[in-house]
């Protein structure tokens, strides 16, 4: 019997980075709890049972395993199928609070299993209607008391002899989330640098062939000085470049940390068992034929990830390119790469394998260096977002660099790049295009995009060769405190480019500048001169550009260029041409300046720097709390309106308006007009003057066609206007509402689009035909801060509209602000509104006035970043 949602099943990785599986209990663990039980440890089993207690009886298993998953759940933590915790909890009958308990077999406590369990077990008695859990704990068992106090829960204590009574709501608060996020934060950093830090490699498939995968993999190991072990698995050969090889992972006859598998895909199956019973901490498997094969290699591959973390492995891969380490201490190089990169300050991901040795020569050829590499090919389980949780505390990376082809959990990437940001810059290449599959007919655009990056801090550019180039600025060099460059060089044809390339990318060209030097000037007189354009308090950045004379040594002259900038918080690029051919560049080391081809390229990544350096001094902003919003009311009208409806379904009328109404929304009242007496009822009901509006959708905001007719301002007018409607729309079956005339203002579309990749959007536009035909629309993604809400309206170009353009009266933009934060928080509430329009909203400098609203209800489509951690 399985009679429970599959969401309660989910894989989840634990505070050493190890993973397990999660599920409710099933009848059929009976032999399993037993087994469990038989192995713990006499204080174990006092501090659970409150005495000793050696073995359950079988009353005591059938009531262990058989659970109605309402008032009585119990989830297990299952590891290489064994049970190895249980977590329960029994509700109090007739009451909204539960009793919750826990036991870990001994060789697992201390990994975090109480923790993530609780997680689980809240996020479950909360769907069964349970607001409290209760526990008694044997004051001595420091451990489990810490488990309920250090979630973040606000715990009611009480004592009787040597039993602690705690008591405390599961209704997530603010720091119950920080500490899951926290949490989550360590554990999966974890889970990657034990893939990034092996003690030792074994590659499987490693064959005589140097040909092969196999073989290529392990001589890049041994070639690169690998601080480990590394074994060679092959049945088939005894030695593997003149190092003894073994059958099977099994019979290495030392600790395996990481398995590299370059094996048939038929064969990873076998290879991942053998890697489980060897107690393998984490898989890269390089073998193709998965996902990207068609829907049995897709099914395949989601038995092989969950194969892996039911044995405590996390796997990067399928068909990738591999990983490395660059640091000195480990010298990792289990990939196709011939060489490691230098050893530098950038962390790089990419997802595609075969893109990635173009990636990794073009590291190469820039003199860039790395601090680690991972590809991870079809992504199957380790994703970005696992490694920008592993790089925000790497004390080796301090640049992010990330080639993506589609996002894992775009919610979550949003959240953990808008924090990681602050510290540390993240460059993205996002391939155009594949952003998401449309919800809808309408795809998200590019715009979009870019602003949903923006809002990150990612810093996004469009090719690699941009990529590059921020990265050797931003790994060398401190990020601009401003916008104003200094343009400093010895040609004026190259400032004038440098300057127009300033002007260009939003840049400002500092005041007396630019600075033209004598052709002949030597690098020691060029070094002061750049050491006294860098003190200057209005400079806050410096794009040089130099051409060499015959027989200069462009060597010398860089090397005073990165003395001048040194210790200095105001980055310097540069580029020099050389008129007698020699080559011109070095390595590019922190400290030094990055040299380019071109001055418009070094002024390209200059412009992008100094954008995330605004990004991240500017405010993070607040989420407003909203207390007078009414969540539980709106869930219950969408979950009644979707009751047997999963495909979907068109809202308005009294729906939408009670749906906006619990976050505080007024629409305005519409009266249905399906005659004119009607009309002329309905315009006596609201009020005079009046608008008449056709409701199909077609015709909506139609005023060209006829669809609208405003300022109707007595009875007589109305009848006629009705007449004239009708007749042209279709006659008497058009469909019609009266509405009293709003305060005349700006009109504005406030929408919400669910976007299977991004989660929900809030977009906003100042209403009309050129509006929609230029597409000048912002975007924003949720959850919307304040300052977030601020920018949407002021990003759009129509902008000056609402600001008293022309000598119009400025509109109420804070009453807007307000309004889109409450439409977001809406959004973020309700997964299951795919779509909403407020259409128009009517700004003027008093209140807003919402006219028309509609809505879409489906159930959700992209993956959501909350409730308890779990691996996707």
């Amino acid at each position: 019997m399985t009679d429970y949602p599959a969401s309660w099943e989910t894989d989840v990785v634990l505070a050493d980075g190890g993973t397990v599986h999660l599920r409710p209990i099933v009848p059929d663990d009976a032999d399993r709890l037993q087994a469990l039980h038989a192995g713990l440890s006499e204080e174990t089993i006092r501090y659970r049972f409150f005495a000793a207690h050696p073995k359950l009886s079988e009353k005591e298993v059938e009531r262990f395993t058989h659970v109605d998953y309402d008032s009585r759940v119990a989830l297990v933590a299952v590891l290489g199928g064994h049970l190895i915790a249980v977590g329960r909890f029994d509700r109090e009958p007739g009451t909204d609070v539960a009793e919750v308990a826990f036991v870990v077999a001994d060789a697992h406590q201390r990994r975090g299993l109480g923790s993530v369990l609780l997680e689980h077990l809240a996020a479950i008695a909360a769907e069964r209607g349970i607001r409290r859990f209760e526990a008694d704990v044997l004051t001595e068992n420091n451990r489990m008391t810490a488990v309920f106090r250090e979630a973040g829960y606000q715990a009611t204590t009480s004592y009787d002899e040597d039993v602690t009574h705690l008591v405390f709501p599961i209704e997530p608060t603010a720091a119950s989330l920080a500490v899951m996020q926290s949490r989550e934060h360590r554990s999966e950093a974890r889970s990657i640098r034990r893939l990034l830090h092996p003690r030792s490699v074994a590659v499987v498939g490693a064959g005589r062939d140097p040909n092969g995968i196999g073989h290529a993999v392990f001589v890049n190991l041994i070639r690169s000085g690998f601080h480990g072990t590394v074994y060679p698995v092959n049945p088939n050969a005894e030695h593997v470049a003149s190092v003894r090889a073994y059958p099977s992972v099994e019979d290495v006859p030392g600790p395996v940390d990481l398995a590299v598998l370059a094996v048939p895909a038929p064969a990873v199956a076998d290879v991942i068992s053998q890697s489980a019973r060897k107690g393998v901490h984490g898989l890269v498997v390089m073998s193709g034929g998965y996902s990207e094969s068609g829907p049995a290699g897709a099914l395949a591959e989601r038995k092989l990830v969950s194969a892996a973390r039911t044995n405590g492995m996390r796997v990067i891969g399928p068909n990738c390119l591999g990983v490395m380490n660059a640091a000195t201490t480990v010298r990792l190089n289990a990939s196709l790469a011939r060489t490691l990169p230098q050893i530098g300050r950038a962390g790089l991901f990419t997802q595609s394998g075969a893109l990635g040795t173009v990636i990794l020569d073009a590291v190469c050829q820039r003199g860039l260096g790395l601090s680690s590499f991972v590809s991870v090919g079809n992504r199957a389980d380790v994703s970005g977002n696992d490694l920008l949780q592993y790089w925000e505390d790497d004390p080796d990376t301090d640049v992010v660099l990330l080639y993506l082809e589609t996002f894992g959990n775009p919610r979550k990437f949003a959240r953990l790049a808008r924090r990681i940001g602050r510290t540390k810059p993240i460059v993205a290449v996002k391939s155009r295009g594949s952003v998401a599959v449309p919800l809808t007919q309408e795809e998200v655009p590019e715009g979009a995009v870019n602003a949903l990056f923006r809002q990150a801090g990612v810093i996004r550019v469009d090719t690699m060769s941009q990529l590059f180039d921020l990265a050797v600025l931003l790994t060398a060099q401190p990020v601009p405190s401003g916008r104003r460059v200094a343009v400093v060089g010895n040609s004026l044809p190259l400032a004038r480019l440098a300057a127009d390339a300033c002007a260009g990318g939003g840049l400002e060209i500092a005041a007396g500048y630019p600075l033209i030097l004598p052709g002949g000037c030597a690098p020691e007189d060029v070094r002061k001169a750049l050491a006294g354009v860098l003190s200057e308090p209005d400079v806050d950045a410096v794009a040089s550009q130099f051409v060499l004379p015959i027989g200069a040594s462009a060597a010398d002259l860089a090397h005073q260029l990165s003395e001048a900038s040194l210790g200095t918080d105001k980055p310097v690029v540069s580029t020099f041409l050389a008129l007698d051919g020699q080559p011109v560049g070095e390595e590019q080391r922190p400290g030094r300046v990055p040299l380019y081809a071109s001055p418009e390229e070094a002024v390209s990544a200059l412009a992008r720097a100094a954008a995330y350096g605004e990004w991240r001094r500017r405010p993070e902003g607040e989420i407003p709390l909203l207390d007078d919003v009414d969540p539980a009311a709106a869930r219950e009208l969408v979950e009644r309106e979707l009751a047997d409806r999963s495909d979907g379904l068109e809202v308005s009328g009294d729906c939408v308006t009670g749906l906006l109404a619990a976050y505080g929304v007024e629409v305005w009242r519409s009266v249905a007009a399906d005659s004119v007496d009607e009309a002329v009822s309905g315009a006596r009901e609201v009020g005079y003057p009046v608008a008449l509006k056709a409701t199909a959708p077609s015709l909506r905001h139609r005023p060209d066609l006829g669809a609208v007719r405003l300022d109707i301002d007595s009875e007589e007018d109305l009848r006629e206007a009705y007449g004239q409607m009708t007749a042209h729309l279709g006659g008497p079956t058009a469909a019609l509402t009266v509405q009293a005339m709003a305060p005349p203002g700006v009109a504005t579309v406030i929408r919400i689009h669910e976007d299977p990749a991004f989660g929900a959007l809030v977009s906003f536009g100042v209403g009309g035909a050129a509006t929609d035909l230029l597409g000048d629309r912002a975007f924003r993604i949720v959850p919307m801060t304040d300052l977030d809400a601020a920018e949407l309206i002021r990003s759009v170009r129509a902008a000056p509209l609402l600001f008293g353009y022309r000598g119009s009266e400025p509109v109420n933009v804070k009453a807007l602000e307000q309004l889109l934060l409450r439409v977001a928080r809406l959004a973020d509430d309700l997964p299951e509104v795919a779509e909403l329009e407020l259409n128009p909203v009517v700004a003027s400098s008093g209140a807003l006035s919402v006219l028309q609203a509609s809505a879409r209800l489906s159930l959700p489509t992209a993956r959501l970043d909350t409730g308890p951690r779990r691996l996707h």
